[in-house]
């Protein structure tokens, strides 16, 4: 079988503009880590698009690599080499349609997709949508407005979160409403601050809720699912802003805590297939679901290391039955997100 990868940062997605450093240092690690994960498979062929600038700063040697300059156009590029392949593994960001798009090009193509299907990436990349359709069946999610309702937002946001949420809030945070991570989001203590946002129709808004911040790696397919890892995520606020600083990939065992709630998100959404990231805030009132993000997540770049897991091996797995989860080891493994990647 012969795969293309495509790590959108890293691939060639903004080559005709700066990196973005927060994206780019998380981009390397994960597609880094798929590539070591792949070494050990057999009768596996790799096609690796890379940006011109990071050349040397992943290690592709093992596998074919189509280098793209700045004159080139990534997705033309992606759609080119598509054919080319049996598979195809799209890592991108879910704004502005990226990573939809790129699966809808490869269902088009006839080819395996080894991610999740576009629709349910659109159904998940929507913030307000996802908390929508989470609320339609029943599972915690932290209360969510849009921005752009003007007329209701000072009476929506307190009032449900004074439903849900037994403590006062005196904070809420601003986020673009397909944004990644901590991209295009801030902390306010004041709703009048709301006034001097523009394009509000791209925001959603929260209450701050404060309490662990938890994630989880698991493999979905067919409405079943299985949890690989419970990892804690690390942050500092600066500015106002939360800064992903740290994963602790396998930080609790007890897997079985959130079997019931996976569970209940794989049967919302039963068209999640492999890999898929969940983001939960838990407070001592409620395990809240914060996103859902049906792509690779930077805690995949631990699991190796912790569990002994392949998860390129897994994924695989699912395209002939259910995947083989054996911890090869049980141990909690730190990723540090670097602060530099040199791009030459």
């Amino acid at each position: 079988m012969k795969i293309l990868i495509f790590e959108y940062i890293t691939g060639g997605g903004f080559n005709k503009q700066e990196l973005p450093d927060a994206l780019t240092r998380e981009g390397c690690l994960m597609l880094q880590a798929l590539l070591d994960n792949f070494t050990s498979l057999t009768d596996i062929d790799l096609l690796v698009m890379l940006d011109h600038r990071l050349v040397d700063t992943v290690e592709t040697q093992h596998y074919e690599t189509a280098v793209i300059n700045a004159s080139q156009h990534s997705y033309d590029e992606f759609v080119r080499l598509i054919p080319h392949c049996d598979a195809v593994w799209p890592i991108a960001p879910e704004f502005d349609g990226i990573l939809q798009g790129l699966c809808e090009a490869v269902e088009a193509s006839g080819k395996r997709l080894l991610s999740s299907p576009s629709t349910v990436v659109k159904a998940t990349a929507n913030k307000y949508h996802t908390y929508q359709h989470l609320q339609k069946y029943a599972i915690a999610t932290v209360p969510t407005c849009l921005l752009a309702a003007e007329e209701t937002l000072t009476h929506d946001i307190p009032a449900i979160t004074a439903s849900h949420y037994p403590t006062d809030t005196s904070e809420w945070i601003i986020k673009s409403i397909d944004g990644v991570g901590c991209i295009d989001s801030w902390i306010i203590s004041d709703l009048q601050d709301i006034a001097a946002i523009t394009n509000k129709e791209n925001y959603i808004i929260q209450p701050h809720l404060h309490g662990k911040k938890t994630s989880l790696s698991c493999l979905f397919k067919n409405g079943l699912v299985w949890i690989i890892s419970i990892n804690e995520q690390q942050f500092r606020i600066m500015d106002k802003r939360y800064h992903l600083s740290a994963i602790i990939v396998n930080k609790n065992p007890d897997i079985d805590r959130y079997q019931y709630l996976v569970d209940d998100i794989a049967y919302a959404f039963p068209d999640l297939w492999g890999y898929v990231g969940i983001d939960l805030i838990e407070t001592p009132v409620q395990t809240w679901v914060l996103e859902i993000n049906p792509r690779l997540t930077t805690a995949f770049v631990g699991i190796e290391v912790a569990l002994g897991i392949n998860i390129a091996d897994t994924v695989l797995q699912l395209l002939t039955g259910s995947p083989t989860l054996k911890p090869q080891h049980n141990k909690p493994v730190t990723v540090t997100i670097p602060q530099e990647i040199r791009a030459s």
